[in-house]
């Protein structure tokens, strides 16, 4: 049960409490019915053997009575059997009718003079004996089958058998109806909360919805707003500081230019200073402009009409590698709806990764997966260990094949931003073993073809 979820625990409590309730009504109605045909039956029984008895002792008040033909006589229909005890001889009507029918504790109660009742089975049938006293020693038995009576039990028992299913099945309709209706609130926070993880900030609940969850709808409006308070001040903070660290940069990248165009009048030593701190000062603008680009990823994307195969090789011409690398799978359209600006963005991240990273690119691939986009970019580097995969999209997270060929080039945010500009479309990057060895960066823009 702690495995099942809450609307299946709540439908299964209200399935065997509507059971267990119909099963003990049905049981209660089952006996209760049993017993009052059962003493029905029994009285009806009786008054009828006490009446036949008394037609059985007038027959055999004469000189010379024929027993057979007396117990012929009577109106017992086809439910009940005479059987008389005279003399020390049984009659009946015919020769199935034995002494053997009648127990012999019946036998004795009656032979002392009391009348007495019994239910046996006889032939596998249940069966209802009355014993009456009579004079001068004899006794009348009368048989009565309850083979119809037991036939009613049987309907009856199925009959209250599907009711109590039906009941049962009743009260896990209304438990999952119940618990359907009570969780509606909570199906509408959990939608607003994907939504809010999906980056759609402006996501509320509506208060008035359930006057008893104001408080919870009140509380996650609150919650988000804060959220939404802090993320837009991070932003805000992240790119000012970047804005900020612009003018001073360009300044020390003028003078490290400077420095660098002038190596040849200093030293050694001094020459190889002024090299590494123009590598730094580009490393540095590298990774401003970085946070700049993060800061701007938490925008909606702003979807228009591309033509993602010649976008692709205008990325590829401008990072001086052959546009012969991309390459549109048959019948794919080239006519995407995406953000143009984070779909080259992304696609000069990867390539970048690639080069820097993995021997260089291999192959761009676009294709289509139903109303989704994908961009597949290989390399023929060592690939990435799969203890890498979940984090080498984290914010300044690289892999350790990565930072053993690359040493400590490299900011840590270019696989970031591509996994932040694929959230931006709904979609999402991802990295696999590409056949052959390498690494395939795949990227997922869904409904790129609306």
């Amino acid at each position: 049960m702690r495995r099942l979820g809450l609307r299946a625990r709540v439908t299964t409590g209200f399935a065997v409490g509507a059971a267990l309730l119909s099963s003990s009504m049905a049981l209660i109605s089952y006996d209760l019915t049993r017993r009052s045909l059962l003493d029905e039956r029994e009285r009806t029984a009786v008054r009828a053997a006490y009446f036949d008895a008394a037609v059985v002792s007038t027959g055999l008040d004469t000189d010379d009575p024929d027993v057979v033909e007396v117990l012929r006589s009577l109106d017992t229909g086809s439910t009940r059997r005479p059987l008389l005890f005279l003399g020390g001889s049984w009659y009946g009507r015919s020769a199935e009718t034995a002494a053997t029918s009648v127990p012999e504790a019946l036998q004795e109660r009656v032979r002392a003079g009391q009348p007495g009742v019994q239910r046996v089975r006889l032939a596998g049938q249940s069966t209802l004996l009355v014993g009456v006293p009579l004079p001068d020693g004899a006794s009348y038995y009368e048989l009565t089958s309850l083979r119809e009576l037991e036939d009613t039990f049987q309907v009856l028992a199925l009959a209250l058998t599907a009711v109590a299913i039906m009941v049962a099945g009743s009260g896990a309709a209304f438990g999952w109806y119940a618990t359907r209706h009570s969780l509606r609130p909570l199906t509408a926070v959990a939608d607003a909360a994907e939504r809010i993880a999906a980056g759609d900030f402006t996501t509320r609940l509506a208060p008035a919805t359930d006057p008893d969850l104001t408080r919870l709808s009140t509380s996650f409006n609150d919650m988000v707003d804060q959220l939404a308070r802090r993320i837009e001040r991070d932003r805000r903070f992240a790119a000012d500081v970047s804005h900020e660290l612009r003018s001073p940069l360009q300044t020390l990248s003028a003078a490290a230019s400077v420095l660098t165009s002038r190596r040849g009048h200093h030293d050694e030593r001094t020459a190889t200073a002024a090299g590494l701190v123009a590598e730094e000062i580009g490393r540095f603008q590298q990774l401003v402009n970085d946070l700049l680009e993060l800061a701007r990823t938490d925008q909606p994307a702003q979807r228009e009409s591309v033509d993602i195969w010649s976008l692709a090789r205008e990325v590829c011409r401008s990072r001086g590698l052959p546009d012969s690398l991309v390459r549109l799978d048959p019948g794919t359209s080239a006519d995407w709806r995406v953000d143009r600006r984070r779909t080259e963005q992304l696609l000069v991240n990867l390539l970048e990764n690639a080069v820097r990273y993995g021997a260089g690119p291999v192959e761009v691939r676009l294709s289509v997966a139903g109303a989704t986009g994908v961009i597949e970019v290989d390399d023929a580097g060592p690939g990435v260990p799969v203890a890498d995969r979940a984090v080498i999209f984290d914010r300044f997270v690289r892999s350790r094949a990565a930072r053993a060929r690359a040493g400590t080039d490299g900011t840590g945010l270019g696989l970031a931003i591509v996994a932040q500009h694929a959230a931006a479309h709904g979609g999402r990057a991802t990295v696999t073993d590409r056949p052959g060895g390498g690494a395939r960066f795949r990227v997922e823009l869904p409904r790129s073809l609306e």
